[in-house]
C-alpha cells in the first residue's frame, strides 16, 4: 500500500518591520535651524532691503519736506531771479549750483530746484499711494464678490474687467485731465483717474483666489452652519486674501507715480506751481540742451522711487510666496 506523498509549504519569511530612529535634538540643532519668518526672507534679499531702504528715506523726505527746504534757506515758491543770465537760463555751472541753491534753479522764474524735488515727493508719493488704494477698494470688492458668488455675476463681473482692459486708459486719463473743471482738487482728481483705471488687474487675480478659496472645506462648513455671504466674505475670504493685497499695493505704486509723471509731463496733471515731478521733467526737456541738470535731479528722483518700489514689490511677492521658502532667488 503505497501512501500520498507528503507536499511540504514553504511560507515565505515575514519582512522585519522598519525600525523608527529617534534623533535627541541639542541645543546646537535649534541653534543652527533655518529661520522662516517674513523678515528673515526678506532680509536675505540684498536688493530688496535696499529698495525698502530708499522707500523709507523717500517717506522721510516727503515727511519732513518744509524742514529740508529750510536747510538751504529757500522753499519751492520764491523766485531768485537774481540767479538767472538775461536769456532767462541759470547763471553759473550745472544750473546754477551753489551754496545757496544746492540742485540749481528753475529756468525763467529762478525757483530753487532742489526744494522743488523734495516738494515734490509729497505729490509723487500722495498720487501713487492713493491711487493704489483705490483700485485695491474697487478690484477687491468687485473680484473677491465675483468669485465668492460665481454664477451670473461672475459672467457680468468678467465682462466688465475685460471691457475695462480694452480701454486706451492713458487717452481717457488725458481727456478727463483736459475737461476737469478748475475748481475740482488736481491730485484728487489724478488719485481718482489713475485709481479707477488700475483696479481690473487686480480684480481678475482676486477673483481667481475668491473661486479657489470658495471650494474649501471651512468655507462649505460655515455656509453649512448658517453664516451669512457677508460674515465669509469679510471673516474668511478677505483674510485669506491679504497677502495678495499687500503685494499688488506695492507692485501697483510705482506704476501710478510713472503715471501722474506721464500726465504732468502732459500738461494735464499737476498745474504750475504745483511742485511735481512729472512738470518739472516736461519743463526741462526744452533746456536739456543748456540746464541739463534741471532735468536730471527730478528724473534721478522719481527712477529710483519707482525702482525701489518695483524691487521691494517682486522680493515681497517672493517672501509671502510659500513655494519660495527655502529657495534663493
Amino acid at each position: 500500500m503505497t501512501g500520498h506523498p507528503t507536499v511540504r509549504q514553504t511560507l515565505p519569511k515575514p519582512e522585519p518591520e522598519p525600525c523608527l530612529t529617534l534623533h535627541r535634538f541639542d541645543d546646537a540643532d535649534v541653534e543652527t535651524a533655518p529661520h522662516d519668518s517674513l523678515l528673515d526672507r526678506l532680509g536675505h534679499d540684498h536688493l530688496t532691503v535696499a529698495g525698502a531702504i530708499t522707500i523709507v528715506f523717500a517717506v522721510l523726505v516727503a515727511l519732513f519736506a518744509p524742514f529740508l527746504s529750510g536747510l538751504s534757506g529757500n522753499d519751492p515758491y520764491g523766485y531768485h531771479l537774481d540767479a538767472l543770465d538775461p536769456t532767462g537760463a541759470p547763471a553759473g555751472w550745472g544750473g546754477g549750483v551753489s551754496g545757496a541753491h544746492w540742485f540749481g534753479v528753475e529756468p525763467l522764474t529762478g525757483r530753487d530746484l532742489f526744494s522743488i524735488v523734495v516738494y515734490g515727493s509729497r505729490t509723487s508719493l500722495l498720487v501713487g499711494v492713493g491711487a493704489a488704494a483705490v483700485a485695491m477698494l474697487i478690484g477687491v470688492v468687485v473680484g473677491g464678490t465675483a468669485g465668492y458668488f460665481g454664477g451670473w455675476f461672475d459672467v457680468v463681473a468678467s465682462r466688465v474687467i475685460d471691457i475695462m482692459f480694452g480701454f486706451p486708459a492713458l487717452i481717457f486719463m488725458i481727456a478727463v485731465g483736459a475737461i476737469a473743471p478748475a475748481w475740482f482738487p488736481r491730485v484728487l482728481m489724478l488719485v481718482l483717474v489713475i485709481g479707477f483705471f488700475g483696479w481690473p488687474s487686480i480684480a481678475r487675480v482676486v477673483r481667481g483666489q475668491a473661486l479657489a478659496m470658495r471650494a474649501q472645506g471651512y468655507i462649505r462648513a460655515s455656509t453649512a452652519m448658517g453664516a451669512g455671504h457677508l460674515h465669509v466674505l469679510l471673516r474668511q475670504i478677505l483674510p485669506g486674501l491679504s497677502a495678495t493685497i499687500v503685494v499688488f499695493s506695492t507692485i501697483t505704486i510705482p506704476g501710478n507715480i510713472g503715471a501722474e509723471a506721464a500726465l504732468s509731463f502732459l500738461g494735464v496733471g499737476v498745474p504750475a506751481p504745483t511742485p511735481s515731478w512729472g512738470r518739472s521733467i516736461g519743463d526741462a526737456v526744452t533746456w536739456f540742451a543748456t540746464d541739463p541738470c534741471y532735468l536730471f535731479f527730478p528724473g534721478l528722483a522719481l527712477f529710483l522711487v519707482t525702482l525701489a518700489f518695483n524691487v521691494f514689490g517682486d522680493g515681497l511677492r517672493d517672501a509671502l510666496d510659500p513655494r519660495s521658502r527655502g529657495l534663493a532667488r
